[in-house]
């Protein structure tokens, strides 16, 4: 937990196809990724082209390695997406410098917004991952943060996942309704978990079925957890009776045959292993709910590291390494440069602040 649709037919949502929100995960390990060669600033086809010969070559960044933050612990959509990008950059030669994961779990990534926007305003060597979250925690009333995405610089887009109402193998639920009409019947019956803070990403995902099938969403016991990761571990443990989480931190679960998943929040039914899991709406839920998920730097970045990464992330979402990665986690692309993606995050603020007047969660 791309790019906005966001459509919530009733008065709570104004758009939830369109409102695009993404995910996260928690924890603390490190992955290092190290690309041999040389770097390349521009097109695939120039990653063997000397460094002099790139137009941001002049400045020499970057000049030693590079940390990509995951604001959550592993396992989750953050974390996922941090290890695919920088091993992917790495296999491709088009960073030649190392380049390493680390996780930074707290607040669904308001404890790391927190420091980066105060304590690493113009360091172009440390980068992290984000998605809708960090417009939810800045705009959300209850545990909010100050800090947004105009506290940082949107480098790229890279992707847009879905979001999945999910159980486990031994529950007694086969499909979504049948748990929503438990719920409705006794809301404290069944204990949601999700890898973000009340309000935030998980937690729109799980109350979104829930108030669309007529359940007061206030009223849905959840249960935050940091990260994707730890709200499955949750639910494998027997701590909670249902996730809601982005659907490529639980592909691997269906696959292994620990979960099922009841429904996810696409227009569209997807491929691959989730082939067979109805959409919200096949299910009677009129609903909708795309994740994005792109990548950010300093405030304070100089126009030639700006420039670097333009160049590199575009050359990346081009290879056929990136869009083997895509595959293999059951992400759809879709890539938006630095211009465009800053002009996209501001129209899904004012979406999300809508939807979240409408929950009664606004600051």
């Amino acid at each position: 937990m791309q790019r906005g649709k966001f459509r919530w037919t009733s008065g709570i949502v104004i758009a939830i196809a369109a409102l695009v929100l993404s995910a996260c995960g928690s924890g603390g390990n490190n992955q290092a990724a190290s690309g041999g060669g040389k770097a390349a600033n521009a097109p695939a086809n120039s990653a063997e082209k000397p460094a002099e010969e790139t137009s941001t070559a002049a400045s020499g960044y970057p000049e030693k390695p590079i940390v990509v933050v995951a604001p959550s612990g592993a396992g989750g959509g953050w974390d996922k997406t941090a290890r695919s990008l920088t091993k992917v950059l790495a296999e491709t030669k088009l960073v030649g410098q190392t380049m390493t994961v680390e996780n930074k779990p707290g607040g669904g990534g308001a404890v790391f917004m927190a420091e980066y926007a105060t304590q690493e305003t113009n360091n172009p060597y440390k980068l992290f991952v984000s998605s809708p979250p960090i417009l939810i925690n800045n705009l959300k009333k209850e545990g909010n943060s100050p800090f947004g995405y105009k506290d940082a610089t949107p480098l790229a887009q890279l992707t847009k996942d879905f979001g999945a109402i999910v159980v486990g193998a031994d529950s007694p639920y086969s499909d979504i309704k049948a748990l929503l009409a438990d719920m409705k019947a006794d809301p404290k019956k069944l204990t949601v978990a999700g890898g973000s803070a009340p309000g935030s990403m998980d937690h729109l995902i799980a109350v979104l079925p829930a108030y669309k099938f007529g359940i007061d969403p206030k009223a849905v016991k959840y249960v935050s957890y940091d990260g994707g990761g730890e709200a499955v571990a949750a639910l494998l443990g027997g701590n909670a009776d249902v996730i809601a989480t982005d659907v490529s931190s639980v592909a691997e679960y269906l696959k292994a045959g620990k979960v099922k998943v009841l429904a996810v929040t696409s227009a569209e039914r997807l491929s691959g292993d989730l082939k067979d899991v109805p959409t919200l709406k096949e299910s009677g839920v009129d609903a909708e709910f795309t994740i994005w998920r792109g990548v950010f730097g300093p405030k304070e970045m100089k126009e030639d590291e700006l420039a670097y990464w333009q160049q590199t992330l575009t050359a990346l979402n081009e290879t056929p390494e990136w869009k083997a990665e895509l595959q293999a986690n059951a992400w759809e692309s879709e890539f938006r440069g630095s211009e465009e993606f800053t002009a996209f995050l501001g129209e899904q603020e004012v979406l999300i602040k809508d939807l979240l007047t409408a929950l009664g969660m606004a600051k």
